[in-house]
């Protein structure tokens, strides 16, 4: 069965798609990483990062990506994240119908590290509104070229993270991130939520760092 007809009806967890070889998007080395790090951070930002810049400035391609989460093509997101780069091609991904998700491994462990967009499940199905991911991919580049590329506001982060500080992260996170969408920081999942409401949309959507466990 191809990706692309599997039912998401009733789906939750998204339908992902793993890379052949799984030391293709592994990360680190040594014993299983149960907390998130400033190594991490930065790994996942400085690859990210290209595909929000992507998906704020090339209307076309941002189109293409959210049909393609829409429809659960994974081929074809595949296919939009080797043009950002190959290494994001190379990573596991997936999609619920209402966001996608892209996971970073680490060499020996079952755990992965995720980032993603999605529309709270339960509000809505089969939909993925480009203009509403654009501008909110616009909202967060500044912070992830932080989280990339500013040491100490990276381990700010983390310390926010571990100590379940969502107060101290809110300020953290909205000294990058200056847009009036943005209604709420919260600590989850070993990683961040940011949410946003736009006026021109019905339904809120996260934005989401977090570990999880990999099938």
């Amino acid at each position: 069965m191809k990706p692309s007809t599997v039912l998401l009806t009733s789906r939750v967890r998204p339908i992902m798609k793993r890379p052949k070889c799984a030391t293709a998007s592994r990360v680190g080395k040594g014993r299983p990483q149960q907390q998130v790090s400033s190594a991490i951070l930065r790994k996942v930002a400085r690859t990210m990062l290209p595909f929000y810049q992507a998906i704020a400035s090339r209307p076309a391609y941002a189109a293409k990506w959210s049909a393609a989460v829409v429809d659960a093509d994974l081929d074809s997101m595949k296919k939009l994240l080797s043009e950002v780069s190959a290494e994001l091609g190379r990573l596991a991904y997936g999609t619920n119908g209402i966001g996608y998700f892209i996971t970073f491994g680490f060499r020996g462990s079952d755990y992965g590290y995720t980032n993603g967009t999605t529309i709270p499940p339960g509000t809505v199905q089969f939909k993925f509104q480009t203009n509403v991911h654009r501008r909110l991919a616009r909202a967060v580049i500044p912070y992830y070229r932080a989280l990339a590329y500013r040491p100490a506001y990276r381990e700010a982060v983390v310390r926010s993270i571990r100590d379940g500080h969502s107060d101290h992260l809110e300020r953290i996170v909205r000294s990058k991130v200056k847009s009036s969408a943005l209604k709420s920081v919260q600590v989850e999942s070993s990683g961040t939520a940011l949410t946003f409401k736009y006026r021109s949309s019905k339904y809120a959507y996260r934005n989401l760092l977090f570990l999880e466990g990999v099938l």
